[in-house]
């Protein structure tokens, strides 16, 4: 195998290739300064000379270094060329950097691979995570050597099918998660709406009406209160589209007419809006950990302790809400586990390890019963505030009321689907079946001629 170019990838694809047992030749410009940073068992000699050795070149050059090399076309001729480069930009030029090699060099066959695996990835091997290699190119003998060749160091070769999709597979090591970009959008808009709320509620309401200056609440207070809104609104977020989808369904009568772009959409960031719920859980988690290390909560303890020696009260155990608190925190850790469970599972290193019924079981039933106990959570944390005037702050009802909107929604149109009638007909949808579908079938008549006869699929 040859290798034209001296950088840190060709450093790291030459040391890839000598531990999978190949033959390695690396054509530089300067042989003798690069000679040192390449393995002992590689050969580093001039570009030439490289080439006239090999028939499977790497071209680890930059696309604007591609003209360097025109002068060893002829000696390329009929070589393959795996171009493995990477733009700054996406869509930076009108061409792919393998198409305008392929242009720079017609009598050579040029298949794009390798350029979404990272030079650590190759020094290290892939033993963890999905370590994909995309290839493309117009001969499918010249993408099947490279895929052997990727098969050999222990990658997982992906046919992206002609030339035409070099283009696509340049810009995805571009591209900055745009699977969360709309998901951590939604986060943020819920976070915002929910800290604005609890600012009026717990700030600006005392200072208006009391003249109280309740500023020290928000780096740490409001941020809790927001905290377990989003995470809850985030969790119910991630079954609702499944809710939505069910409904159209039934309401069509069958499974294969097309959601709306923005359902579909919805439906394939479940995974992220799920990790961010877990993200804000967890953050909940670790500020309700903290409360009392705050100073202003040892004052206010201070504070509780006089006005009880002063008033001479002994005894100050309420029942109620000893029980209250105990049954929150621990179903609050009961519904952290469950999404932490959810979480880990939704990794690919573990979701590959699980069938599709174990996989749907942790996602969809234990993920509908962590969306239960985190509405039990709320419940106990409100328990009869609902009813209290003084909760109503500028008319304004308490935070986690808000929150429940959506989640008891969700709860209700599952129980609803649970029902037998309407469960065994999305059952028998989701199987094939079609409202109003007609089935021609063919009859024998008395006269011994066949008779065809359209009837309802309903029938």
């Amino acid at each position: 195998i040859g290798v034209l170019g001296s950088g840190d990838f060709a450093r790291s694809l030459a040391i890839r290739l000598v531990c999978s047992g190949f033959k390695v030749v690396v054509g530089s410009r300067n042989p003798k300064r690069k000679t040192g940073l390449f393995p002992s068992a590689a050969e580093v000699t001039f570009q030439a000379d490289a080439v006239k050795k090999t028939d499977v070149i790497f071209v680890a050059v930059f696309r604007e270094h591609y003209s360097t090399l025109c002068d060893l076309a002829d000696v390329l001729a009929g070589k393959i060329l795996v171009d493995v480069s990477n733009n700054t930009e996406i869509n930076h030029h009108k061409e792919s950097n393998a198409e305008y090699l392929a242009s720079l060099f017609p009598a050579c066959t040029v298949v794009k691979g390798f350029n979404v695996v990272s030079a650590w990835t190759l020094q290290s091997g892939a033993r963890d995570g999905n370590k994909q290699v995309l290839i493309c190119s117009n001969s499918q003998e010249a993408k099947r050597t490279v895929a052997e060749i990727a098969q050999v160091m222990g990658f997982t070769p992906v046919d992206m099918g002609c030339m035409s999709s070099a283009r696509e597979i340049e810009n995805i090591p571009l591209r900055l998660l745009p699977a969360w970009k709309i998901p951590t959008f939604l986060a943020l808009g819920l976070f915002l709406c929910f800290f604005t709320y609890n600012l009026i509620r717990q700030v600006i309401h005392p200072y208006i009406r009391e003249q109280k200056n309740k500023l020290y609440k928000i780096p740490i207070e409001v941020v809790n209160t927001t905290l377990p809104c989003v995470a809850y609104v985030m969790l119910s977020l991630v079954y609702l589209p499944g809710v939505l989808a069910a409904c159209s369904q039934l309401y069509y009568g069958t499974k294969y007419k097309r959601f709306p772009d923005w359902l579909d959409q919805w439906l394939q960031h479940r995974k992220q809006i799920g990790l961010l719920s877990f993200f804000c859980a967890a953050l909940h988690a670790v500020y309700s950990l903290c409360l009392p290390m705050r100073r202003s909560h040892r004052y206010q303890l201070i504070e509780t302790a006089v006005k009880q020696a002063v008033e001479k009260k002994m005894n100050i155990w309420v029942e109620e809400e000893v029980w209250r608190m105990e049954i929150y925190i621990s179903v609050g850790i009961i519904a952290l586990g469950l999404l932490s469970l959810l979480a880990i599972t939704s990794l690919p290193s573990i979701a590959n390890s699980l069938n599709w019924r174990e996989f749907s079981f942790i996602q969809s039933t234990l993920g509908f019963i962590a969306l239960l106990i985190s509405t039990l959570h709320t419940l106990t944390y409100g328990w009869s505030r609902a009813f209290d005037e003084n909760q109503y702050k500028f008319y304004l009802p308490p935070t986690y009321t808000l929150t429940l909107l959506v989640p008891c929604t969700v709860i209700l149109a599952k129980v609803i689907f649970s029902l037998p009638c309407i469960r065994q007909r999305l059952l028998r949808i989701r199987r094939g079946w079609e409202k109003g579908r007609y089935v021609k079938f063919v009859l024998p008549s008395a006269t011994g001629e066949y008779l065809s006869r359209e009837t309802s699929s309903n029938v």
